[in-house]
């Protein structure tokens, strides 16, 4: 309902129009009527301009009711897309708020299949919705209040019929609803599945596997295609209830209307419109019940879109949040615990760590010590379980969430390239950059090498996730993003460990350039890309091993010096 708050004039214009609608079909069965009971009468009173008259009053009538149905066609159409469209864009926005733990939990392509088309019934039901239930509602009591007129018991008979159409076809109605709902989570199985094989289909064609991704694809398929089968039938059923009701309730009108027409009950002018009169009922009824398969789309999508968006953030802001002013880029951790799953497995206990601003700090360590999770919480993408992280001073958890990740730049080993030019992709770490700010950043970080050498330079399209550049490339633009940003912190979660030795070298380069001056924590693999730091921190299940220079670390003998001489 509050999504109809910002369109209620259309709404109301919408239900005028849907009374002039009934009206019209309301008055034909009585100009029906009053001719017959006239020719019945005195055929004589039946004359030309009479006919005439009536025919110029029905066809007003029809011009109104022309004009009316291209508003409710039209505008109240496009109001139920103006509806999804805001209830696509709430739910995307709630989206970029989740945290990191949310999409490791949650597959895309049902996120995908959520947003798209799962809303896309939301369009025909938020128009039809209070339209269809309006109209049927008032014809249904006009209907009822003149048939009443004509003959109480007939009335009667008629309306008594419609209660058992409705538990029939509520019956089917329910089955559809099921039906729909296990498509949808179907269909989103289906997506998230294509997804994952489309973008791994290079790791697909390296182990000739196309036959697996093929049989993954043929059982979601057939699930998909078992699901629309029930899916059929229950409407099947749906269909037949109300045909078979259609002609029950016309076999009743005859046979009750014959009875009172031969009792002298019934005028045969009120006969004639009875038909008709029923004829506009059950119309009304039948698009209540076949309303009902659009009501349970769109009610499936709208459940659906709420599931998402009844799902709080994990990570907010809270009420005394602050923006960070100047940062020097003094990073304390004081007793931090952290942990991933539910059970008492913990990645930190008690960590204990002074990162003094400008300081290049390395961490190392075996895999699972918690090199990349530490990246991960100081930008606070997982909310830590106890103890704190301090940036000056100030607990991060007192920082605004856009301020603080504002004054960190993350440089990763998988590089995530958007869809779009060179440009485009340095431009995402200051949307706001001028050319020259640009290609600065681009030559800061030696990306301008490959770039001017290209046939279209910063116009040049990467492809779909950057497939077109090679590793080195992607890397080297990344750090090009950082720059545009120029944060005071900096993190590098083992930037050059999937490159070869020659980009390595190149990249390594970029990045000694990009650390100068800030607070810098390297999440190191390769041991030679840390010889130069401030200082060497190595991690292992019980927290931090050993701490030192390059130099102090090996006269010790210990952890690092046996991984470097391994």
């Amino acid at each position: 309902m509050p999504y109809y708050r910002n369109y209620w004039r259309i709404m109301l214009v919408d239900l005028l129009c849907a009374t002039l609608t009934i009206a019209c079909e309301v008055i034909f069965p009585l100009l029906i009527k009053d001719i017959t009971d006239r020719a019945i009468t005195s055929i004589a009173s039946v004359t030309i301009p009479y006919v005439l008259i009536l025919g110029a009053i029905y066809l007003g009538l029809r011009i109104v009711d022309t004009a009316a149905n291209y508003y409710m066609q039209y505008v109240g159409h496009y109001m139920g897309s103006l509806i999804e469209a805001d209830m696509r864009r709430e739910m995307f926005s709630h989206l970029q708020k989740m945290s990191h733990k949310y999409y490791n939990e949650t597959k895309i392509g049902q996120l995908m299949s959520r947003i798209t088309t799962d809303l896309f019934d939301v369009t025909e039901f938020a128009h039809h919705c209070p339209e269809e239930f309006y109209i049927a509602g008032l014809k249904i009591i006009v209907s009822f209040a003149i048939l009443c007129t004509f003959n109480v018991y007939m009335t009667l008979i008629i309306f008594a019929m419609i209660p058992i159409m409705l538990v029939f076809s509520t019956y089917f109605s329910k089955k559809m609803y099921s039906a729909f709902r296990q498509q949808r989570k179907s269909l989103g199985d289906i997506n998230a599945q294509v997804e994952d094989s489309l973008l791994g289909i290079r790791v697909v064609k390296s182990f000739a596997n196309e036959n697996v991704e093929e049989a993954k694809f043929e059982k979601g398929n057939k699930a998909f295609l078992k699901v629309r089968k029930t899916t059929y039938k229950a409407q099947a059923g749906f269909q037949g209830v109300t045909r078979f009701f259609d002609g029950l309730m016309y076999i009743v009108v005859v046979i009750a209307g014959g009875l009172f027409l031969g009792y002298g009950m019934l005028g045969i002018g009120e006969f004639s419109a009875s038909l008709l009169f029923v004829s506009t009922l059950l119309q009304s009824v039948r698009r209540i019940v076949e309303f009902s398969e659009q009501f349970g789309r769109g009610m499936t999508g709208v459940e659906r879109f709420f599931e998402i968006i009844d799902t709080k953030p994990e990570i907010t802001d809270n009420a005394d949040c602050i923006e960070l002013g100047e940062v020097r880029g003094d990073i304390t951790i004081r007793d931090l615990t952290f942990g991933y799953g539910d059970d008492d497995t913990k990645v930190f206990h008690g960590l204990n760590l002074e990162i003094p601003a400008g300081k290049n700090i390395a961490i190392i360590g075996a895999s699972g010590s918690g090199k990349t999770t530490l990246s991960n919480l100081i930008p606070r993408f997982f909310e830590i379980e106890s103890g704190e992280i301090l940036i000056d001073g100030v607990d991060i958890r007192k920082i605004k969430l856009k301020s603080l990740r504002e004054h960190i730049g993350i440089v990763q080993q998988d590089v995530y390239m958007f869809s779009g030019t060179i440009r485009e992709n340095i431009a995402y770490g200051d949307p706001n950059a001028t050319e020259e700010q640009i290609k600065a950043a681009a030559k800061a970080s030696g990306a301008d090498e490959f770039i001017e050498h290209l046939p279209q330079g910063y116009d040049t399209f990467v492809g779909e996730r950057g497939v077109k550049l090679s590793g080195g490339q992607k890397q080297r633009i990344s750090i090009a993003r950082v720059f545009l940003k120029n944060p005071p912190i900096l993190i590098l979660d083992e930037a050059t460990s999937a490159l070869d030795n020659e980009s390595e070298r190149l990249v390594q380069k970029s990045l000694e350039s990009l650390s100068v001056g800030r607070t810098s924590i390297i999440i190191a693999h390769r041991l030679s890309t840390i010889r130069n730091a401030d200082e060497i921190i190595v991690l292992d299940a019980e927290g931090i091993a050993e701490r030192g220079t390059h130099e102090e670390l090996i006269a010790k003998g210990g952890i690092y010096y046996t991984m470097l001489n391994v």
